[in-house]
């Protein structure tokens, strides 16, 4: 595969969980960050200048930012991140309530996902002192 080829496969990548991701901020359940994150990496190959707007913007780069430089979560994306996944629990009990093999699979993946993201820490605020008034 050529660079060229690799370049543009990184740009369809980080394009589609872009996608993906703003969906999630129509739908409740589903998330955004964790696809944006996605794409991050994908633009971070593919496309450096789209990588830096997802880090600058306002609403949505200061969690990614926090992410990637501590890989921490904030205590209100957790707490979001766990009804989400209740949402989705009671959804897939009511969808899948006759085929348990497949329920027990998305309980496992989200029972994963939930220890996981109660695995990472909450971000160190680095606070810079404000000069003092003479």
């Amino acid at each position: 595969m050529t660079q060229t080829a690799l370049i543009l496969l990184w740009r369809a990548v980080g394009l589609l969980f872009f996608v993906i991701g703003l969906i999630g901020i129509l739908v409740p359940v589903m998330p955004t960050v964790p696809f944006w994150l996605v794409a991050l990496w994908a633009f971070g190959k593919g496309h450096p200048a789209w990588r830096a707007r997802l880090l600058d913007h306002p609403v949505y780069g200061p969690p990614l930012r926090t992410w990637e430089e501590q890989g921490a979560i904030p205590r209100r994306a957790k707490r979001a991140a766990y009804v989400g996944l209740c949402g989705s629990v009671l959804i897939c009990s009511l969808v899948l309530h006759e085929r348990p093999i497949a329920l027990a699979m998305v309980l496992v993946f989200l029972g994963g996902s939930a220890l996981f993201i109660a695995s990472r820490p909450e971000p160190i605020v680095v606070r810079t002192a404000s000069p003092q008034p003479l």
